[in-house]
């Protein structure tokens, strides 16, 4: 079930489908008026369907507010709809995307201004990327939604944000049998010599970069 399908049938079934609505809304980070707007319709209808004073909406009218809902979310870039589609719906996921080429990872580097922290090889190609917060990723995956971070390919970039000293991802990533093309930290306080070395061990490329995730992942999603 993708997230079209989930958000009209919670709303469809909900014994309140405005506070439904607004619930989703809220999630997508949207405002009524930004809704109206893309919709063609009155602010007003948006506030009278949240709050009880209009009639529940009819299956056509919901369907053009989850369209509308997925829409504007894909314009910004799509990282909520890719998130809930990749099975993954936990916050700690901040953004997944797969490729249907190869990127050499060397270009990538120069596009989010990345540093080598390893001396493990660079030569390799990119099939897409994901984004998790390190911190609440320890706290809240699962083995289960781990392996799902790698979506179609593990030939792919993990970018971890809130990373202190990154001993814990790298032993994280040895201890598991997949292993990604490369990871990078976002941002980091310090690198560890025990994830240099980890990540020389495994032959994973180690990166860092300052540039913050919202604008790496419109970097990364950018790429074709």
């Amino acid at each position: 079930m993708d997230i079209s399908e989930k958000i009209a049938g919670e709303i469809t079934i909900s014994d309140i489908p405005g506070v439904t609505i607004k619930k989703w809304r809220e999630e997508f980070g949207i405002s009524q008026m930004e809704l109206s707007k893309f919709m063609d319709v009155s602010p007003s209808v948006i506030s009278d369907y949240e709050s009880g004073r209009r009639k529940s909406p009819g299956a056509n009218s919901i369907k053009k507010i989850v369209d509308a809902l997925v829409k504007i979310d894909e314009s910004r870039g799509g990282h909520l709809v890719r998130r809930y589609n990749s099975g993954i719906p936990s916050d700690a996921l901040l953004d997944i995307k797969d490729y249907d080429h190869d990127i050499e990872l060397r270009y990538i580097l120069t596009k989010i201004h990345g540093t080598p922290c390893s001396t493990a090889n660079l030569k390799r190609n990119i099939r897409g990327y994901t984004m998790i917060d390190g911190i609440k990723a320890v706290l809240k995956f699962s083995y289960a939604e781990y392996t799902k971070l790698y979506g179609w390919s593990s030939q792919r970039i993990i970018f971890i944000t809130d990373v202190s000293i990154g001993r814990s991802p790298m032993i994280a990533i040895r201890a598991h049998p997949l292993k990604p093309a490369a990871v990078v930290y976002v941002k980091p306080d310090n690198v560890d010599e025990l994830a240099i070395k980890l990540s020389e061990i495994e032959n994973i490329p180690l990166i860092k970069t300052d540039m913050d995730h919202k604008s790496i992942s419109a970097v990364m999603n950018s790429l074709r």
